[in-house]
C-alpha cells in the first residue's frame, strides 16, 4: 500500500472515531421507531393530583400524535418517574431518567422546589426540558437554553390577582405562604404588585411543604384582620386551611396561583369551595370557543376522559409544543435541533394560544385568567 493511501485510510479512520461520540449521544433516547421522553413529578403524596393530570394531559396528546404514525415515523412514549413533591426525590427522578432511562428530553415536571434540585443535573447533561408546572423566577431567572417554560410567570399571575383586589379596593392582604421556594416566589410576586399599587403586606403566615398543621399561620392572619388571603401551597394544604379559617371566623377572600391545582382544590373543598379564586395560565378547558380547547376536549373523550379541568390542560398543550418542536427539528433528531425547532416558535398560533419563543425568550406566554369556584366544584371565569 502506497503512503498516499495509508495516509488517506488514517485520515478516514480518525474522523470515523470522532463521530462515534457525538452520534451517539445526539441520538440517546432517540431510534428509528421512538422517542423517549421524561417526566418527574409527584404521583403519590399529597401533590399526586398535580404530576397524574399532567401526565394524563400529554399521555393523550402523544397517544393521539402515534395514532397518526408519530413525528417523522417515531412513536412517542413517555416515562415519569414520581418523585413526590420532594427535592431530594426529584434528584434521583431526573438522574434516573437520563442515565437508566436514557431519555431523549424531559417534559411536564411539577414544582419550584423540584424542580431547582433537578436544573443543574439537566444542564449539565445538556438535556431539554419543556413545560414546568410552575412560574418561579428563580427556573427562569438567569437564563437557561435548556428549558423552555410554557406558562406565565408567579409574578404575572400575582399582578393579576392584586389588580382584581385593588379595583375591589380591597387593601388588607395576607399572604399564606409555603415554607421554601415555590412560597418565596409567590410571596415576591405578591409583593412586587402590592408594592406597584403602594399597597403594604398586612400579614404573613407559614406552612411547611406537604403539611397541615396550619393553627399558627390561621392565627397570624385572622388576627391581622385582613379582607383577602393570597396563599401559596398545594391543594390538600389550601384547602385545610380554608376549612380551619373559616371554622374560626374568617369571612374574607381566598386567592391561589395556579400551581395550587384548581379542581384537586375545588374537589378537596366541597361546598366551602364557593367563592374562592383561583388565577389561571392556559385556557378555559371547560370551554369550545377555540380550535385548541375542542381539540383538547375532543381527545379527551376519545380517552374516556370526561372530567376536564386546567391541570390536563396544561400537559396536553406542553406536549402539544413539544411534538411541534420535535417536527421542526425534522428527521435527524438531536437535542440541539430540538432545541432549534422550539425557538423558531416565534408567534405561532396553536388554535387559541400563542407560543413566542425565540433563542433570546424560552416563555411561550404571559396569558392570565381569574376564575372562580361556583357551585357543584365547577368554574367561572
Amino acid at each position: 500500500m502506497n503512503l498516499l493511501k495509508r495516509t488517506t485510510l488514517k485520515k478516514v479512520a480518525a474522523l470515523a472515531l470522532c463521530a462515534i461520540p457525538a452520534l451517539s449521544f445526539a441520538q440517546v433516547g432517540v431510534t428509528d421507531k421512538e422517542i423517549v421522553i421524561g417526566q418527574f413529578a409527584a404521583t403519590t403524596g399529597p401533590a399526586a393530583e398535580l404530576g397524574l393530570r399532567m401526565q394524563m394531559g400529554m399521555h393523550i396528546y402523544f397517544s393521539a400524535i402515534n395514532g397518526q404514525g408519530g413525528v417523522h415515523g417515531r412513536k412517542i412514549r413517555l416515562v415519569t418517574r414520581d418523585d413526590g413533591y420532594e427535592p431530594k426525590r426529584s434528584v434521583e427522578a431526573v438522574k434516573t431518567l437520563i442515565h437508566q432511562d436514557k431519555v431523549f428530553a424531559l417534559a411536564g415536571s411539577v414544582g419550584t422546589p423540584t424542580g431547582l434540585a433537578a436544573l443543574p443535573i439537566l444542564t449539565e447533561a445538556q438535556v431539554p426540558l419543556v413545560g414546568m408546572f410552575t412560574g418561579a423566577r428563580a427556573l427562569r431567572e438567569p437564563f437557561n437554553r435548556y428549558v423552555f417554560h410554557v406558562r406565565a410567570s408567579y409574578d404575572d399571575e400575582t399582578d393579576r390577582i392584586v389588580q382584581h383586589l385593588a379595583m375591589l379596593g380591597i387593601q388588607r392582604i395576607g399572604v399564606l405562604k409555603q415554607n421554601d421556594s415555590y412560597g418565596q416566589a409567590v410571596l415576591d410576586g405578591v409583593q412586587k404588585a402590592l408594592t406597584k399599587r403602594k399597597i403594604q403586606i398586612a400579614a404573613i403566615g407559614t406552612v411547611e411543604r406537604n403539611s397541615k398543621e396550619l393553627g399558627n399561620a390561621v392565627k397570624i392572619l385572622n388576627t391581622a384582620n385582613v379582607e383577602a388571603i393570597i396563599q401559596a401551597s398545594t391543594y390538600q394544604t389550601s384547602a385545610a386551611f380554608i376549612k380551619q379559617a373559616r371554622a374560626e371566623g374568617f369571612r374574607g377572600h381566598f386567592f391561589n396561583v395556579s400551581f395550587v391545582g384548581a379542581q384537586a382544590l375545588a374537589n378537596e373543598l366541597g361546598e366551602l369551595g364557593q367563592g374562592v379564586s383561583v388565577s389561571q395560565v392556559v385556557p378555559f378547558p371547560f370551554s369550545t370557543n377555540t380550535p385548541l380547547l375542542q381539540e383538547y376536549r375532543n381527545l379527551m373523550n376519545w380517552a374516556g376522559q370526561k372530567e376536564y379541568d386546567f391541570t390536563s390542560m396544561e400537559g396536553f398543550l406542553t406536549a402539544k409544543i413539544m411534538v411541534e418542536g420535535l417536527r421542526r427539528a425534522g428527521t435527524n433528531l438531536t437535542r440541539e435541533r430540538l432545541i432549534t425547532g422550539l425557538e423558531s416558535m416565534r408567534d405561532v398560533n396553536l388554535g387559541g394560544f400563542t407560543v413566542k419563543f425565540s433563542p433570546q425568550n424560552h416563555v411561550a406566554s404571559d396569558f392570565t385568567d381569574l376564575t372562580v369556584i361556583a357551585r357543584d366544584k365547577k368554574f367561572m371565569h
